[in-house]
Formats: C-alpha cells, sequence, structure tokens
C-alpha cells in the first residue's frame, strides 16, 4: 500500500510539475505552451507505460482447472540513466512568442524527467501603440532534481486456471485519492502454455507458454485551488492504455524456479490539461477553456529474466526487464495449483 501512495505522490508531483509549466507558458499563448508540454510530458508518460505493463507472470506453467493465485505486485520503472529522455532541444523558431531571456535560440531544457533548473523565458508584444507588455518566468524541472529516478506503480493480481493450459488474469488497483490526487488501475490478461498438449509434458524440464495482457491506469489532478493562475475546475486528467505480449519459458523445479520472457509492448497515454484558465499578466490576457491535449504513444520490444520462491501456498518472485526503460518488478503470491 506505501508503494501504492508513492506512485499516486510521484505523478503529483509530476502534475505539479506539468501544472506550473502549462500555467506559465500560456502567457505565451496555447499553441506555444502545447508545443512545449507535448516534449516535456512524452518520457513520463513513455515510462508510465512500461511501468504499468509489467508484472503479468512469475512462470511458463499454466494452473490447472480451478488453481489460483493472489498476487501483490510492485514495479519500480528507472531512468537514472536515461539521459536521452531527461531532456530535449527547445528551438525558439519552432515557437510563436516564446523566447530566452539571455538571447540564445535554442537550448537544451528539462523534461518532466530531467533536473535542468533556472532556464529563464519571457513572452514580449505590443499590446497598444508604442506600449510594450513583457512577460518573463522559468521553464519547470522534473523529477530528478527531487532525487527521483524512478516511476513505480503496484496492483492486485489474482490468476485462476481453466481448460487444460489456459489461465485468465485480472489485476486492480482501487482508487486511492488525496485532496488534489486520484489514481486507479485495472486490467486483464490471458496465458496459454503449448507444452501442456505435449505427451508426458509434466516430464518435460522447462513450460513454454504465451500471454496477452491489457492494462489501464487513470488518473486525475485537480490544481484549482493552487491560485497560479486565475480560474476554475483547473485539473489535469491523465489515461493510459497498454498491451503486452510475451512468450514465457520456465524450469519446472519443486522449490526454486527461473522464467524468461521476450515480449512486444505497445501503449498510449493521455493528457488533458482542463477547466478555465484567465491569463492576467503579459501581453497575451486571454482566457482559456480545456485549453489542449496530449497523446504519447510508446512501442518496443522487452526482455525478462527473473526467479521464483515457492514455500507451499507462499512464493516470493522477482525479476528484471530490458526495453526502452527498464523495469524491476516484485510479487508476493499466494495461492495453490
Amino acid at each position: 500500500m506505501k508503494k501504492m501512495i508513492l506512485a499516486a505522490a510521484i505523478i503529483g508531483s509530476s502534475a505539479l510539475s506539468a501544472q506550473t509549466g502549462a500555467n506559465n507558458l500560456l502567457a505565451a499563448g496555447v499553441d506555444d505552451a502545447e508545443r512545449f508540454m507535448t516534449d516535456y510530458l512524452s518520457p513520463v508518460s513513455e515510462a508510465s507505460i512500461y511501468s504499468i505493463s509489467s508484472g503479468w507472470f512469475n512462470s511458463a506453467s499454466a494452473k490447472p482447472l480451478g488453481g489460483f493465485e493472489i498476487s501483490v505486485i510492485g514495479n519500480l520503472t528507472g531512468f537514472k540513466n536515461k539521459e536521452d529522455k531527461k531532456s530535449f532541444i527547445l528551438d525558439t523558431s519552432d515557437y510563436e512568442n516564446l523566447q530566452f531571456q539571455d538571447g540564445s535560440t535554442s537550448k537544451e531544457v528539462s523534461t518532466a524527467l530531467g533536473d535542468i533548473e533556472g532556464i529563464g523565458v519571457f513572452v514580449e508584444a505590443e499590446v497598444a501603440p508604442g506600449i510594450t507588455a513583457r512577460e518573463d518566468f522559468e521553464l519547470p524541472t522534473g523529477l530528478s532534481s527531487e532525487g527521483i529516478n524512478f516511476i513505480p506503480s503496484g496492483y492486485l493480481q489474482a490468476s485462476v486456471g481453466l481448460v487444460k493450459g489456459t489461465e485468465i488474469k485480472a489485476r486492480f488497483l482501487p482508487k486511492i485519492q488525496t485532496d488534489e490526487v486520484s489514481i486507479g488501475l485495472y486490467g486483464i490478461g490471458l496465458q496459454h502454455e503449448f507444452t501442456s498438449h505435449l505427451p508426458a509434458d509434466k516430464l518435460l524440464p522447462v513450460a513454454i507458454s504465451g500471454l496477452i495482457g491489457y492494462t489501464h491506469l487513470d488518473g486525475t489532478y485537480d490544481f484549482t485551488n493552487t491560485s497560479i493562475i486565475d480560474g476554475e475546475n483547473q485539473r489535469i486528467d491523465a489515461a493510459i492504455n497498454s498491451w503486452n505480449f510475451q512468450a514465457i519459458v520456465s524450469t519446472r523445479l519443486p522449490v526454486i524456479n527461473f522464467y524468461g520472457a521476450l515480449g512486444y509492448l505497445s501503449g498510449t497515454s493521455t493528457t488533458d490539461v482542463l477547466g478555465t484558465y484567465r491569463v492576467q499578466s503579459g501581453p497575451f490576457q486571454e482566457s482559456y477553456t480545456d485549453p489542449f491535449s496530449i497523446e504519447k504513444k510508446a512501442s518496443g520490444v522487452t526482455a525478462n529474466l527473473g526467479a521464483k520462491l515457492k514455500l507451499g501456498f507462499f512464493r516470493l518472485n522477482a525479476d528484471y526487464s530490458l526495453g526502452e526503460f527498464n523495469n524491476l518488478s516484485v510479487g508476493v503470491n499466494f495461492g495453490f495449483r
């Protein structure tokens, strides 16, 4: 549960930076704000897709009819060494109004995963004949500046054996809600053991199976009461959908087993900036309602290697996956087969 609350807190922290940046950048106009926030949020959206897609299995062996397992699963998706995901090049020629205070035309700036601080920008325009208005502010930094180098996720998962070689799985995170942040998750998966169709399959030293899993996460950060910019019902709504396809192999030993997998994941993250925003300083003092929505797609090949300890009804597993973002998954499991 602590890990789940931490996940909500980190999403809230990331959303806070996003909200602060979006509010300031609206002074440069909605097009500039959307362009910046797309590049700023894309890496954290991609890392979140990888995080919630993990933890679907701990063995290639399917449970028999009526066999079940209930698991508490936690994931840590790291980005400490992903320097290419922590920053991007902001070129002012791609923007209508945004300029760097030091006169640069392009500069490396932080994403929501990064730690670059103190980048000053401004917008300036003539608001009346001979009268110029200017607004100065700093671009937002990211999670690394707060010493956070991972995206966590956690949920409950249940697996039940159906017909020979087939196992259905469901995962669920009850809605966690604080005064400002809410987050929830659900998913469903299907695993089938191909070796169960072979003669004397239980005598084989390994099991081989395939898995398909779908996960959905939705979160909301309500910042109406932060008073950074005037308006009503100000919030960020995020929704992530991911598909995971895995080919799995595992050993068939009594107590300790090892498993590995090669797979492919695909996901989409949609972030909506909602509410009413009234810009009351700078040259572009306008009111915006539901100003923009950002979509990020991610896909890639993953490889997993893990181990599972079985002691009666109790099982403990851990695995590490390699991909665009690497992930450590740990499961505490109870059940029988």
